[in-house]
């Protein structure tokens, strides 16, 4: 069984694995701007606009050509979406609202200097130290040099790449930093992750829903006329309804029943397609187990068993999707009957709105939430 065609379409490889069968290739081909894929309805592009700005060395190698590769494929395979970034190409960028910045990464001190004559007052990096190692970033020249400068703050707080829980689960304290930030700073904010195309893309959306007033699909909308992208709706959503019912978690356990085998991980579920979580052997029962605490929400995982990716189907399996390919899921659940139930289902419904009470409840918790950033 081949990783790569079982994993479903929320999957990631690792950078360094990532590996294509020739007699199923996903991609028939990769252009700048926009990639084009066999049997794939819903495209995404990342637009050249006046925002698009080269950085001090642009020049093109095949190395750093084979990296935006590997990176576009992981991203798309991880998003749902296609998407592609073109990291040799320099920053881009565009504006969403006349304070409201979304873009890519910083690649140099230079790229400091641009954004300043924009307006810039505050770059908001979600980058980790791993996504600023794979493209040779020099995060710490960046910032060295943005500190010789009284009218420009960069700071840092990092959210896992292409892993929607850990969005869902880091928002409300990425959000608070974002939010004291904008109040002391002022001018325009710059928000990137490495792509500009997820991570980035979500916390502008959730600070528009959640500090300056729109609906969600409103905000949405505005987003996505300005700049193709892809940011998680439902860990936007799931985020917005933690901080005003509560975090409430609930213990699961999962279990592989067959005992002919040495080794089953799971992946997925609360930890990203790209981390596994091995499973423990009852001797007495002869059956694997994962005993886990989530909170609310709909999970969907596979098991590796002896290394290949399989379904159990002694547990839930969602319907196949557009390639044949399905996936276990479990679902978390608060009592239906419950208060907060009803208003879970209305965060995380279509068509999620805030009253003032509700935007008013979700500031005062951004301003009380500690300090998490990287200054």
């Amino acid at each position: 069984m081949h990783c790569l065609q079982n994993m479903p379409r929320s999957s990631v490889l690792p950078f360094q694995t990532l590996t294509r069968n020739p007699k199923n290739t996903l991609f028939s081909s990769i252009s700048l701007g926009i990639i084009n894929r066999s049997n794939q309805n819903l495209t995404m592009s990342l637009k050249s606009t006046s925002g698009s700005i080269p950085s001090a060395d642009t020049s093109s190698t095949d190395v750093e050509e084979e990296k935006s590769e590997i990176y576009s494929n992981n991203m798309t395979e991880a998003m749902g979406a296609v998407l592609t970034y073109r990291h040799e190409l320099g920053m881009n960028y565009n504006f969403i609202r006349p304070d409201l910045i979304v873009g890519s990464c910083l690649q140099s001190p230079e790229d400091v200097d641009k954004l300043r004559k924009i307006g810039v007052k505050t770059v908001f990096c979600l980058q980790q130290d791993s996504d600023l190692e794979y493209f040779g970033v020099d995060i710490n020249a960046i910032r060295e040099y943005a500190k010789t400068f009284n009218d420009i703050q960069h700071l840092r707080a990092e959210i896992r790449d292409f892993d929607s829980f850990d969005l869902r689960m880091r928002l409300p304290a990425v959000l608070s930093e974002l939010y004291r930030a904008v109040n002391s700073n002022g001018g325009v904010t710059y928000i990137h992750c490495t792509a500009g195309l997820g991570r980035a893309p979500a916390v502008a959306l959730a600070y528009m829903f959640w500090v300056q007033g729109y609906k969600l699909n409103d905000a949405l909308g505005l987003l996505l006329s300005k700049r193709s992208c892809f940011p998680k709706l439902d860990a936007i959503k799931s985020a917005t309804a933690d901080i005003l019912t509560g975090l409430i978690k609930k213990p699961v356990t999962l279990s592989w029943g067959h005992n002919n085998c040495s080794t089953v991980e799971i992946s997925g579920l609360d930890i990203g397609w790209g981390q596994r979580i091995p499973l423990n052997f009852d001797d007495k029962q002869g059956r694997w187990f994962l005993n886990r605490e989530l909170p609310e929400g709909h999970y969907e995982y596979k098991y590796i068993v002896d290394g290949e990716w399989t379904c159990n189907n002694d547990e839930l399996v969602t319907s196949p999707n557009k390639d044949g390919h399905v996936n276990n899921y479990v679902q978390v659940l608060d009592d239906p009957n419950s208060v907060r139930s009803s208003l879970w289902d209305r965060l995380t419904g279509d068509d999620p709105d805030l009253t003032k009470d509700e935007r008013l409840r979700i500031r005062e918790f951004l301003q009380a939430s500690p300090n998490d950033s990287q200054q």
